[in-house]
C-alpha cells in the first residue's frame, strides 16, 4: 500500500486531506491509535502532612505509603523524621489483572517493615474511581484523612495527597510508574525496568589541518629532527607523516580528523615529536587546547583563521602527566588551522541503511516530510534467557531506533509473551529511510500502514534458532505530496560531503568512533541502554568477515544478474530456433526496427512501462523483515556461525584458528582466479592495438581500415539487417566449432604469462 492510506497531510489518525495537505506544511496530529487500549489504575502518591508520632514508639516516623491492591502492593521510599514528606511517586496496576475492587493506602513507619502494621489508611471503590484518557487535563490530587489503623471508622492524624483515576498507556504518568508487572523488582531496579526516549549526542567533525612548526630544538644538539605531530581527542590519536627533511622548521599541511560529542568533555591535545629512531620517538613539546576554543563552520567557504600556539616545552627524561618538573624553553610553536564541521553528517550508522542524514548544525536542518509512528504491540514465542530457581524466565523489553531518537519500553518481567502496546513517534527528514527494532535486535524498513509481524531469529547452535515474534504496527504520514516528490530528487547526503568528500578509509574510521560515542554515551543515561544493544542496533561489526554473509552477497549477485541469464537463454533459443514462431516474430520485430529506428527508444520504454504495471499486483503489501532464507542462515555450518561471532583478535584455539585460515585461503583462492581470469580478457582487449603481437595487431589494424570504407558506402540499415539476419540465421547453418572473432580473440596474448 502506498505510504499514507488516509492521503496526503491526512492526520495520523486517519481522515483529512484537503489543498493544505497537498501545497501545505501542516504538522498532523498523532493519536495512539496503532496500539490496543491497556488500561490501568494509577495512584499518585504527592506528600503527607501533619503525621502523627510513631504510635508504638512515640518517636518521630520515617514515613512510606504502601499501596495495595489484591496481592499486588507497591511502596514509595522512605524519609527520616519528617512530619511533612514529599514522594510525588506514582503507581500502575494494570486492570486486567485486577484481583480486587478496593485499593488501599496504607501510611507506615519504617520500622513497621515487614510487619503487617500500620499508622493508618486510606480506601477507594474502583467503582468509584473516575477514567481519564489524555488529551483530558491531569487529574488535580486531593487531601484524604487517614483512618483509624484499628477498622473502627474513625480518623487519626495526618493526610495524605492522593490522585486515583483510571487511564491507558498513553497517560503521561505511563513512562515514570512502578508498574505492577514488575512487581518483583525492588529499590533501584524500578527505574532500569522503565519505558524511556533517549537522544543521540550531538556529533561534530573535528577538522586540524597541522601547516608547520617553528623552532623546534630536538633534545640531542647538533642535529636536525625528524618531526611529527600527534593529535589526540580522548582515545582517538591521529599522527601526521614525519617531516620531508630534518629542519628545525617543518611543514605538512595535512589534515587530521576526529568525532566530538557535545558537551564537550575532551580536550585537543597537540604533540610535537622527534623520530629518532624507528622505534624511538622523543617529545619536543605539547599544547591542550579546550574544543570550545575552535570556531564552528556551517558552510563550505574554506577559509578558516589559523592560529599559532606555543608548546609547552620538557626536559629530557620528564613525565608527559604529572610531571613535578618541566622546563620552559621559548620559541616553539606551531601553526594550525581547527574548525568544527557542522554541515557534515556525522555517520553513526552503516551507510547501507542509514535513517537520519540531517547535518550537525540545526540552522542547516531541512523541515520534516512527514510522521513516522510506530507501534510495539508484543512478542510471542519467547525463549528463556537466563535461568531462576532452576526455571528458564525472560525479562523482556524492545528497543527501537531512528535518526537520533532511541525509544525503550518497559520491561516485562518473566513472561514469554510480552505485550507493551506502546506508540512512538519521529518526524522523518527524509524517506525511504531505514528504523530499527531490536528485541533480538533485528531491522525493518516502514514502507506503508499496516499491521505486521517480524519474525526474529538469532544465530545459535545449528543454523537459526528462532527466538519468537515481535508485532509491530507502523504508519508514515507525509506532509506535502510535492515536497515528497521534490525529496526523491535531492542527493542523500548534505552537500559538504561532495563539495569536499571524505575518502572511504576516513569515513571507515571516522564511523568507528562515533559508534564508540554513541555507545558511551547511551550507557550512562539512567536507566542506562547497554553498549552491546547500541553496538548491534549500529552494526558496528558489520566490515567484519563473514562465511555465511559472503554467501549471501554472493547469491544475491547471482539472484541480480539472474534476469539477463534468463534474457540470454531465450535469446539463444530465438536464435537456435527452438520455437519457429517466436524467431519468425523476432525476425519482423527485427525489421520495423531497422526501417524505423526511431521507434527503438518508445519501445523500449513502453516495454518498462507494461512490466511495472503487470509486476504492481504483485507489489509488497507489508514491510519486508529478515530473510533467514537469502541471509544463508538456515543452512550456515555451525562453525561458519561461531567464526562469525568470535572476537577480533580471535579468541578460539590454535587449531580451530587454522582450520579456518586454510578453509578461508580456499575461498580467496577461487576468488583470485576468477579475478585473473577478468583481467586476462581485458588484457587481451589491450592487446589489439598494442603490438605486443605484430602479426595480430596488424591484422586487427586491416580489418579496422576494410570495416570503416565499408560502413562508409552502405547504409547503416542495411548492415544492421545484416547483422541481425547473420546472429537469428537458422541452425543449419552454424558451426558447432568457435567463430572466427572467437578464435582470433582467444589467441591474443596477455600479462598472465609474466607473472610469477
Amino acid at each position: 500500500m502506498a505510504q499514507g492510506r488516509g492521503g496526503p497531510g491526512a492526520p495520523a489518525g486517519g481522515g483529512g486531506g484537503g489543498l493544505a495537505g497537498w501545497l501545505g506544511v501542516d504538522k498532523p496530529s498523532s493519536t495512539y491509535d496503532l496500539v490496543e487500549q491497556m488500561f490501568f489504575l494509577y495512584v499518585r502518591v504527592v506528600k503527607a502532612k501533619d503525621l502523627p508520632l510513631n504510635p508504638i514508639t512515640g518517636a518521630p516516623m520515617d514515613p512510606y505509603v504502601e499501596v495495595r491492591l489484591g496481592n499486588y502492593k507497591g511502596k514509595t521510599r522512605h524519609f527520616d523524621r519528617r512530619a511533612n514528606t514529599e514522594w510525588d511517586q506514582v503507581f500502575a496496576f494494570s486492570k486486567s489483572r485486577v484481583q480486587s475492587n478496593v485499593l488501599e493506602v496504607f501510611l507506615k513507619d519504617r520500622e513497621m517493615l515487614g510487619r503487617d502494621d500500620y499508622v493508618g489508611k486510606v480506601t477507594f471503590d474502583l467503582a468509584e474511581v473516575p477514567t481519564r484518557v489524555p488529551p483530558d487535563s491531569p487529574l488535580a490530587p486531593q487531601w484524604y484523612r487517614l483512618e483509624d489503623r484499628r477498622g473502627e471508622g474513625g480518623k487519626v492524624r495526618g493526610e495524605l495527597m492522593l490522585a486515583v483515576w483510571i487511564g491507558t498507556q498513553a497517560d503521561e504518568a505511563f513512562p515514570e510508574a512502578w508498574h505492577s508487572d514488575a512487581a518483583a523488582v525492588r529499590g533501584e531496579g524500578v527505574a532500569s525496568v522503565r519505558s524511556k526516549a533517549y537522544v543521540s549526542p550531538k556529533l561534530w567533525y573535528l577538522r586540524v589541518n597541522v601547516i608547520e612548526a617553528q623552532d623546534v630544538q630536538p633534545q640531542e644538539r647538533g642535529r636536525a629532527p625528524e618531526v611529527f605531530v600527534k593529535a589526540q581527542v580522548g582515545n582517538q590519536i591521529l599522527k601526521t607523516s614525519v617531516s620531508p627533511a630534518p629542519t628545525l622548521n617543518p611543514r605538512w599541511n595535512e589534515d587530521l580528523l576526529f568525532v566530538v560529542a557535545e558537551p564537550f568533555e575532551e580536550q585537543l591535545v597537540l604533540t610535537v615529536e622527534d623520530r629518532v629512531s624507528p622505534r624511538k620517538d622523543d617529545l619536543l613539546g605539547r599544547v591542550v587546547l579546550p574544543l570550545t576554543l575552535f570556531e564552528k563552520r556551517l558552510d563550505h567557504r574554506p577559509f578558516v583563521q589559523s592560529r599559532w600556539f606555543d608548546l609547552e616545552k620538557f626536559g629530557v627524561g620528564a613525565a608527559i602527566e604529572g610531571e613535578t618538573r618541566r622546563e620552559l624553553r621559548f620559541a616553539s610553536r606551531v601553526h594550525v588551522r581547527t574548525c568544527l564541521e557542522g554541515a557534515y553528517h556525522v555517520m553513526d550508522e552503516s551507510t547501507m541503511y542509514i535513517s537520519d542524514t540531517r547535518p550537525t548544525a540545526r540552522q542547516l536542518w531541512k523541515p520534516p516530510v512527514g510522521v513516522l509512528e510506530v507501534g510495539i504491540l508484543g512478542a510471542a514465542g519467547l525463549q528463556p534467557m537466563k535461568t531462576i530457581d532452576g526455571r528458564g524466565t525472560t525479562d523482556a523489553y524492545c528497543v527501537a531506533k531512528y535518526g537520533q531518537k532511541w525509544v525503550r519500553t518497559r520491561t516485562m518481567i518473566g513472561t514469554f509473551g510480552p505485550t507493551w502496546n506502546e506508540q512512538y513517534t519521529w518526524e522523518p527528514a527524509r524517506t525511504p529511510a531505514s528504523a530499527r527494532s531490536a528485541s533480538g535486535c533485528r531491522r525493518w524498513r516502514p514502507t506503508a500502514s499496516t499491521r505486521t509481524r517480524i519474525r526474529l531469529s538469532r544465530c545459535s547452535g545449528p543454523g537459526v534458532k528462532k527466538m519468537g515474534e515481535l508485532r509491530l504496527a507502523v504508519r508514515f504520514t507525509y506532509l506535502s505530496l510535492i515536497n515528497m516528490v521534490h525529496l526523491y530528487t535531492q542527493p542523500l547526503l548534505p552537500r559538504m560531503h561532495y563539495l569536499h568528500p571524505f575518502t572511504v578509509m576516513q569515513l571507515d574510521a571516522l564511523r568507528y568512533q562515533a559508534m564508540g560515542i554513541v555507545a558511551a554515551r547511551l550507557g550512562r543515561a539512567e536507566p542506562p541502554l547497554h553498549r552491546e544493544v547500541v553496538e548491534y542496533m549500529l552494526d558496528v561489526e558489520s566490515h567484519m568477515w563473514s562465511m555465511r554473509r559472503s554467501k549471501a552477497n554472493f547469491f544475491r549477485a547471482v539472484s541480480l544478474f539472474s534476469g539477463f541469464a534468463a534474457a540470454a537463454r531465450w535469446f539463444s533459443d530465438v536464435c537456435h530456433w527452438k520455437n519457429v514462431a517466436t524467431t519468425a516474430l523476432v525476425h519482423v520485430l527485427l525489421l520495423i526496427l531497422v526501417w524505423y529506428p526511431e521507434l527503438i527508444l518508445p519501445t523500449v520504454f513502453l516495454y518498462m512501462f507494461l512490466i511495472g504495471l503487470w509486476n504492481y499486483r504483485r507489489r509488497p503489501r507489508h514491510p519486508p523483515h529478515m530473510d533467514t532464507k537469502m541471509s544463508w542462515a538456515e543452512a550456515v555450518h555451525p562453525d561458519e556461525l561461531d567464526e562469525e561471532f568470535d572476537t577480533f583478535p580471535t579468541s578460539r584455539p590454535q587449531d580451530v584458528v587454522y582450520m579456518r585460515y586454510d578453509r578461508l585461503r580456499s575461498v580467496a583462492g577461487r576468488i583470485q582466479t576468477v579475478v585473473g581470469d577478468m583481467a586476462t580478457q581485458g588484457e587481451r582487449l589491450q592487446s589489439l592495438l598494442s603490438w605486443r603481437d605484430p602479426r595480430a595487431t596488424c591484422l586487427f589494424v586491416i580489418f579496422c581500415l576494410l570495416a570503416a570504407v565499408v560502413l562508409y558506402v552502405t547504409p547503416f540499415r542495411i548492415v544492421a539487417l545484416v547483422a541481425g539476419l547473420y546472429v537469428l540465421r537458422h541452425p543449419r547453418f552454424r558451426s558447432r566449432l568457435p567463430s572466427v572473432p572467437s578464435n582470433f580473440f582467444r589467441r591474443l596474448p596477455s600479462r598472465a604469462d609474466t607473472m610469477l
